[in-house]
Parts: C-alpha cells; sequence; structure tokens
C-alpha cells in the first residue's frame, strides 16, 4: 500500500510541477488532445502505460524498487 501512495505522490508532484512551471504549454497540449481522434487519444494512452512499466521496470533492476 505504501508504494502505491509513494507512486500517486510522484505524479502529483510532476503534474502540479508541470502547471506551475508550465501552464500555458499544459493548455496548449490539453488543446492539442482535444483535436486528435478518439484512436489517437487511446495510442497516446497505451504509450503513456508501456513509457511507465518501462521505466518502473528500470527502477526495479537498477535497485530502486
Amino acid at each position: 500500500m505504501g508504494m502505491i501512495l509513494l507512486a500517486f505522490g510522484l505524479v502529483l508532484v510532476v503534474e502540479g510541477l508541470a502547471w506551475v512551471l508550465a501552464p500555458s504549454l499544459v493548455e496548449q497540449m490539453l488543446e492539442m488532445l482535444r483535436n486528435l481522434s478518439l484512436p489517437a487519444r487511446r495510442q497516446v494512452g497505451a504509450l503513456a502505460i508501456v513509457s511507465g512499466l518501462i521505466l518502473l521496470w528500470c527502477a526495479q533492476w537498477l535497485g530502486v524498487l
């Protein structure tokens, strides 16, 4: 349970940093996503999941997890 809380906390920190440091870029990105088709949005989501899993695998391989 602690790892899940850690993961959610890290996600919130990264998301918050984006909004604090570059709010106009976040707005532009949201507009770009709004203009994508539904299948393209699903592809972006799948890519995000795969990227996250690769990062978790690398962290485990390095002994961080």
